[in-house]
């Protein structure tokens, strides 16, 4: 079940900051005259007078958690929100079990829930790593790499990347060999691709069928793919990501949790995404 933490934080917001408005506005001055005449006529001491007109817990919990939430809210919706990797279509870059932060601003400023823009400050690039509401089903969030750019021509022959008819520079790395969550994809084909400057690594299987084609960007959409080449559900099989749909671009890995071997890779810790 996909939970949608936003909007569970802005009805928390909402409900928090409705009960401390109200009590302000009613109950809060009848304390205070009440305070005043328990001290100054009935000669009540403070301490004692402030017990006896103590606001109601759930006026206390709502002032107590109105700015944490509003606080986490904007952290999450405007600089930096953390994300689960829960599969391979990434690897090698990301494994399942990654847990990493991503940059909010980078392609501009929305709206919690709705998702509308309201301040535009950058645009993907090829090669990105990006986060993004899964078009068939906008509940559930999807990380790929992006490949092609609006009005580009993205061709994938003989398991490369072909750009506006230019192949995507390829150097092998040998056989890959992974560990603990990484185990699964061992004796694949480890190489490195060049991508607008941006190199990264990906993984080859050739056992395993290859979705190949020529797929052309429309206006304002973005072709993606995973790393794991021949492990991944992208723009291959279901199209382009329309650009209402991103999310942010990952930009670090701050925890990895090894579930084979139930125990965090530190090794991982603060890797940089590239």
């Amino acid at each position: 079940m996909n939970i949608d933490f936003a909007l569970i934080m802005v009805i928390a917001l909402l409900i928090t900051g409705i009960v401390w408005a109200l009590d302000a506005a009613t109950m809060a001055p009848k304390r205070r005259e009440l305070r005043k005449r328990l001290i100054t006529i009935e000669g009540v001491a403070v301490e004692e007078a402030e017990l006896r007109i103590k606001a109601p817990i759930w006026v206390e919990y709502a002032r107590s958690f109105f700015p944490v939430i509003l606080i986490v809210l904007l952290l999450r919706s405007f600089l930096v929100e953390p994300f689960r990797i829960p599969s391979a279509s990434m690897m090698p870059t990301l494994v399942a079990g990654d847990f990493i932060l991503v940059n909010k601003f980078k392609y501009g400023l929305r709206l919690p829930v709705i998702g509308e823009k309201f301040v535009n400050i950058d645009e993907p690039r090829r090669g990105d790593v990006v986060v993004f509401r899964y078009p068939r089903n906008p509940s559930i969030d999807y990380i790929k790499r992006v490949i092609g750019l609006p009005g580009d021509i993205i061709g994938y022959h003989n398991r490369q990347i072909f750009v506006n008819g230019k192949p995507a520079a390829l150097r092998s790395l040998g056989t890959y060999t992974g560990l603990g969550a990484a185990l699964p994809m061992s004796g694949s084909h480890l190489l490195e691709e060049r991508l607008d400057g941006v190199t990264h690594d990906v993984l080859i299987t050739t056992n395993r069928p290859s979705v190949e084609g020529e797929y052309r960007v429309p206006a304002g959409r973005y072709f993606v793919m995973g790393d794991n080449r021949d492990n991944s559900n992208d723009s291959r099989f279901w199209g382009t990501v329309p650009e209402q749909n991103l999310v942010g671009k990952a930009f670090m890995i701050w925890m990895n949790w090894d579930s084979q071997a139930g125990s965090i890779t530190w090794s991982r810790i603060g890797s940089s995404i590239e």
